[in-house]
């Protein structure tokens, strides 16, 4: 298994923008951050105190199974984020997931096709690290999310459980 280049960067051309994916690097942090609380559910679970995420992302940044992407449009300001986990299993003949996490577009550019045009750059990651199945949650109550996975073909196969501890 190759573990991902250290700085990712990708060119993502959609019918309305051209924008740039890269491997986030802790100068990132705020900004993803703030992607994180760019929606109803984020605004009201995410904080402002960027201690927490630099730890986190500290822990993400040395997991060579961890991915952590920021998307930016052509003037440089961020548009998009998103977490791949690989995940190495015996299940399914020892095949390989990805997890795909905290997917976040701007809600200025909501509806511009760079969600699915970033999935697509996920799946290639995915492919490119000979990934099988890719899974993720998304929350329940966001049911406009459900109808764009269900678009790029994910199906709902099975309930998700979560607990806090």
């Amino acid at each position: 298994m190759t573990a991902p280049p250290r700085r990712t960067t990708d060119r993502i051309t959609t019918a309305t923008a051209d924008v740039v994916v890269t491997r986030a690097t802790r100068e990132d942090v705020a900004d993803i951050a703030a992607l994180l609380r760019d929606d109803v559910l984020g605004a009201g679970r995410e904080g402002t105190d960027l201690t927490p995420y630099l730890a986190a992302f500290d822990a993400v940044d040395a997991d060579p199974q961890q991915l952590l992407a920021i998307v930016r449009d052509e003037e440089g300001a961020p548009v998009g984020t998103l977490q791949l986990t690989f995940v190495p299993g015996l299940s399914r003949g020892g095949a390989m997931r990805m997890i795909v996490e905290g997917v976040r577009v701007h809600s200025s550019t909501r509806g511009s096709g760079l969600g699915g045009a970033l999935m697509e750059w996920a799946h290639d990651q995915a492919r490119a690290r000979g990934v099988t199945l890719v899974q993720l949650t998304s929350d329940k109550r966001r049911p406009e999310a459900h109808r764009f996975y269900e678009r790029l073909g994910y199906v709902a196969t099975h309930e998700g459980f979560k607990l806090e501890v």
